[in-house]
């Protein structure tokens, strides 16, 4: 998606992904199949570049820090991406910056969750390798029978009203602009985003606190790039940061259409040092993940037809050449003048569209 709106501006960009078949690898006008925790592959493959950035976390931080000082522009900052990699190193930095997040303790060891019951139930989340739901599970007493057993964040299970997100853009001059709080409704099962409506339906006070607590964030970071903030508002009406993705995020998605520029054309501007982009919604949006369902095999979207007869909707299908259960597969993005349509267009989506193997007829 990046680099479909970044070649309207003609920028050479080469691409580093560990899977051969990565969708991006057509558009991009150099594709290197390469691991991204291999500090030399990585700085051999930035070598001649002007830019670096970032589509996932788990990229060689020292990688990235070794292409800085030899004069590269790397966005995030290595240093912001080191400690966002690590999630103890984030709730510690939200600590030490009077950022608001639920009460946590780092344990080493499954047996240590023992001396923290003030804290249960909680959730025990892997301090590193984490993504789309997994390392997370759910804490409800003291026993240490199948939790993880290495170094993790025992996090308080706060009570949510609701689940938002962010998204900053920070300049390098060190100008800020924020997109309006999404509300976003998780999958129980899977751990990751079903869907998500923008703007939140929070009341303004709520909407502005939220994005001030989102430029904390950034603010605290200090380095130029895209925070994507995830924060729950507790039912106390209180708001307190989840975490933080330093890169285009699933939770912007909606941005391609809703606004004049994405999160990706800002990425774009960022890297460029250009102005940063007009972020207001041009109206009610949603954004529906299209996860894999029914086992492995070649993709199949079903409901296409249901989903192209209604005004407002674009699908997204990402490329990918092989479907599972629970991975992510594409997105549809509506868009409606009065919420009533985009409920009714929310539910039409979610009901028709799935993503299949291409020999199951679901």
């Amino acid at each position: 998606m990046f680099l479909e709106n970044a070649l309207r501006f003609g920028p050479r960009v080469h691409v580093m992904d560990p899977d051969p078949q990565a969708p991006c690898a057509a558009l991009a006008e150099r594709f290197v199949t390469g691991n991204l925790s291999d500090v030399d592959a990585v700085v051999r493959f930035a070598a001649d570049a002007d830019v670096v950035g970032i589509e996932i976390e788990q990229v060689s931080a020292a990688a990235l820090s070794e292409l800085k000082r030899r004069g590269k522009r790397v966005i995030p900052d290595p240093d912001v991406l080191r400690t966002i990699q690590d999630k103890g190193l984030q709730k510690q930095f939200y600590q030490d910056h009077g950022i608001p997040t639920a009460p946590f303790a780092l344990v080493n060891h499954a047996e240590e969750v023992k001396a923290h019951p003030e804290l249960l139930p909680a959730f025990l989340k892997t301090r590193t390798g984490g993504y789309d739901g997994k390392g997370v599970m759910a804490v409800t007493s003291a026993t240490t029978t199948g939790l993880f057993d290495g170094p993790c964040v025992l996090e308080q299970q706060v009570e949510i009203a609701l689940e938002l997100a962010v998204i900053v853009v920070r300049g390098s001059d060190g100008n800020e602009t924020t997109y309006d709080p999404v509300e976003m409704v998780f999958d129980p099962a899977l751990n990751l985003v079903d869907h998500l409506q923008a703007p939140a339906r929070i009341d303004a006070a709520t909407a502005k606190e939220a994005r001030a607590l989102a430029m904390r964030v950034a603010e605290a970071f200090a380095a130029p790039g895209i925070y994507a903030v995830e924060m729950f508002l507790d039912k106390q009406g209180r708001l307190l940061v989840n975490e933080t993705a330093p890169r285009a995020h699933n939770s912007g998605h909606h941005t391609i259409e809703a606004c004049a520029s994405s999160q990706f054309d800002q990425l774009l501007r960022i890297y460029h040092g250009w102005p940063l982009g007009d972020t207001r919604l041009r109206g009610l949006a949603a954004m529906v993940n299209l996860v894999g369902t029914g086992g492995t095999g070649t993709p199949q979207l079903n409901g296409l037809d249901e989903v192209l007869a209604l005004p407002g909707t674009f699908p997204h299908l990402y490329g990918k050449a092989e479907t599972r259960t629970g991975r992510k597969m594409g997105h549809v993005t509506v868009l409606a003048d009065d919420q009533r349509a985009l409920d009714e267009a929310l539910r039409t989506v979610r009901t028709h569209c799935r993503v299949v193997p291409a020999d199951d007829t679901i």
